[in-house]
């Protein structure tokens, strides 16, 4: 029953992340010439050429991409990426008639970028794929040297060249803006909005350091022992993982203790477990 549930969520969750990339493709990208990269890139491109139908170009080009990756791959990877990749199609077709939010190339491209990722993120949270390059990618990984982030890097920019050869240099750099506006917002929506600050310290006193932040703060500390590299002396490192309001508190803790202590204070990306984001499936 858990297991039926899950498969309705993430198939719940495909088909809605799929309409908002869709949203970003159709509403955003496409009247206004902005080809960042993938197979949505290639069908703007084509569109303001040919006049073809970028809905069914994306479907065309999918369907022997996602018989081929089956072959070549495996058939599970392919039938994950199927309704992704049908669906962003589907919707892509179904929104060609949209009338353009914005006629500013720079905030279609923001907000084309932003809202494709969003979709994208939540098609990849929901265990599947939009297909395009992505499939392409991995079968040029798996029959040549080049790597997976170099395949789909190699696409992209073959794409956003093609742009600035067909529309200007200027449609290239908004391209580009896009292309990172749409991957930035597809690591967010999987990775989380980093509210989380890892805190390192080096200090002689870090055990009275570490009683007071299990007392004051009710965190946990971690100890690691180092060595440093110019006074050969062994030392203590205490990790310690807290909230981003917290800072100044653990600041003022070490600073009372010892005011010349060794801290690195960096972002943590995601933190799962006691204290933090429950550890799930969806969290993986």
């Amino acid at each position: 029953m858990i297991s039926l549930l899950k498969k309705i969520t993430n198939l719940l969750g495909i088909l809605l992340g799929s309409f908002i990339t869709a949203i970003g493709v159709s509403a955003f990208m496409i009247p206004n010439r902005i080809a960042a990269g993938g197979l949505s890139g290639i069908a703007t491109i084509l569109y303001h050429l040919f006049e073809w139908s970028p809905g069914i170009f994306l479907f065309a080009a999918n369907l022997p991409l996602l018989i081929i990756s089956g072959v070549l791959i495996s058939w599970k990877f392919a039938l994950n990426s199927i309704v992704g990749a049908i669906a962003t199609s589907g919707f892509v077709y179904l929104l060609e008639d949209i009338i353009p939010l914005t006629h500013d190339p720079l905030l279609a491209t923001l907000f084309g970028g932003v809202i494709s990722g969003i979709g994208i993120g939540i098609v990849f949270r929901s265990q599947g794929s939009t297909g395009g390059t992505d499939l392409l990618a991995r079968i040029l990984s798996k029959y040549t040297p080049i790597t997976l982030g170099q395949a789909l890097l190699s696409i992209d920019v073959l794409v956003i060249v093609s742009a600035a050869l067909f529309f200007s240099p200027e449609y290239a750099m908004y391209a580009l803006i896009g292309l990172f506006a749409t991957t930035k917002m597809i690591d967010t929506v999987q990775e989380g909005i980093s509210y989380t600050k890892e805190v390192r310290i080096i200090s002689e006193h870090n055990e009275g350091i570490a009683k007071r932040i299990i007392s004051d703060m009710n965190r946990g500390a971690t100890f690691l022992y180092s060595k440093g590299a110019y006074s050969q002396e062994d030392k203590l490192t205490a990790i310690v993982i807290i909230r981003r309001n917290e800072v100044a508190q653990i600041k003022e803790i070490i600073s009372d203790i010892d005011p010349s202590a060794f801290v690195i204070v960096s972002n943590v990306h995601q933190v799962l477990g006691e204290g933090f984001s429950r550890i799930d499936k969806m969290n993986e």
